[in-house]
């Protein structure tokens, strides 16, 4: 696929040396010496037909090595279209100056949360040579870096990117990745702690993932959550499903095990209105970190503000299209993380608010 346009500029050189080449022909009286044949006269029939090769040949050559007339960024997006990320990301590079068609070309591509999917299109992407590939999720992430260990990759964001080997360190990530963590499998012990105050005789919490061949984000996910409840001194309930196949015996699971609230990872999110009602059957207080879980129903979300993060990813691309290393360019982590608790969800599940609390919330959904 062709990327940037422009004009070529045809055979100045070639038309010089045809001058050249012309006047001694005409200097021998017929004959051309061409210096490729060690000296061997050419007739001058020869010489117009090499002359017309070399005019068709050189402008393939120029084609082939020609600079792009501005930077080309592809981007592999976790996730079915429509998604917030393409305009929050658009938002950050405006902010920065860039046009689309003016400056700056960028490609989409959405995985549909599909492993083989993103692994298609990374190496689709390394294939049309990006000046940059910019990666939404750990899914994405990986297939970029499987796909390309010289290209620079900028996360946008990274569940744990320090956990699973992504990155050396925050402070000098080393290779060819940087960018920014969501640190969603960082906050373990900030859900579970917010849970006990929604959930005072809180005993016991599912954790709702996929299995580790499906995403290896799952190992760090259900990691931390597993060390933030049993330092709560509750009982924990991971269920590890393939897919949403296995959503309704992983709710019955839960239910059996007496689990009063779950923690649901977000690569499920896209199918939150299937879980939120499941999660209302069996009376679970759903947690995620999806403000529009909570606002469907979902008692409450606990997350980083991703809008924000995709935004910022632009400063990265900004970066290293300037000359940056994406070896040198620290990885940023949220400081804050927004809350939305559902008043609603919180009466059907008999749970009374308390009004400090209410007042921490970044958002009361009535």
């Amino acid at each position: 696929m062709a990327n940037g346009d422009g004009h070529f500029r045809y055979g100045s050189r070639v038309g010089q040396n045809a001058v050249i080449m012309h006047n001694t022909a005409f200097r021998r009286r017929g004959n051309v010496c061409d210096p490729g044949m060690q000296g061997m006269p050419m007739r001058r029939r020869e010489f117009i037909t090499l002359l017309g090769g070399m005019a068709t040949a050189w402008p393939l050559g120029a084609r082939a090595q020609r600079p792009r007339k501005f930077p080309f960024v592809g981007v592999l997006v976790s996730a079915s279209p429509p998604h917030p990320f393409a305009d929050a990301f658009w938002r950050g590079l405006h902010a920065l100056g860039y046009s689309d068609g003016e400056n700056i070309k960028v490609e989409f591509r959405y995985t549909d949360l599909r492993s083989d999917r993103a692994e298609e299109y990374a190496e689709e992407l390394v294939r049309l040579s990006p000046d940059v590939i910019v990666a939404h999720y750990a899914l994405a992430v990986s297939a970029a870096m499987a796909a390309t260990r010289t290209i620079p990759i900028v996360m946008a964001p990274h569940g744990a990117p320090l956990q699973l080997g992504v990155i050396d360190s925050l402070a000098r990530p080393g290779g060819n990745v940087t960018g920014l963590s969501g640190m969603d499998a960082e906050i373990g012990g900030k859900r579970v702690e917010l849970l006990r105050e929604l959930i005072p005789n809180l005993r016991c919490i599912a954790a709702l993932s996929a299995t580790p061949t499906t995403t290896p984000y799952s190992g760090p996910f259900v990691e931390d959550l597993r060390l933030a409840v049993t330092r709560a001194g509750l009982r924990f309930e991971p269920i590890l499903i393939g897919g949403p196949s296995e959503f309704r015996s992983a709710f019955a699971t839960m239910a059996k095990a007496e689990a009063q609230a779950v923690i649901v990872m977000p690569f499920f999110d896209p199918h939150w209105v299937i879980l939120v009602e499941l999660a209302a059957k069996h009376r679970l207080a759903y947690m995620s970190g999806s403000r529009d879980a909570t606002a469907a129903g979902g008692l409450v979300s606990m997350a980083a503000n991703f809008p924000e993060l995709y935004e910022r990813a632009a400063f990265y691309v900004d970066k290293i299209l300037k000359g940056a290393k994406p070896a040198d360019l620290p990885v940023e982590q949220p400081t804050k993380f927004q809350v939305a608790i559902n008043m609603k969800t919180a009466q059907a599940l008999g749970l009374t608010i308390s009004p400090t609390l209410l007042a921490q919330a970044d958002e009361v959904i009535e």
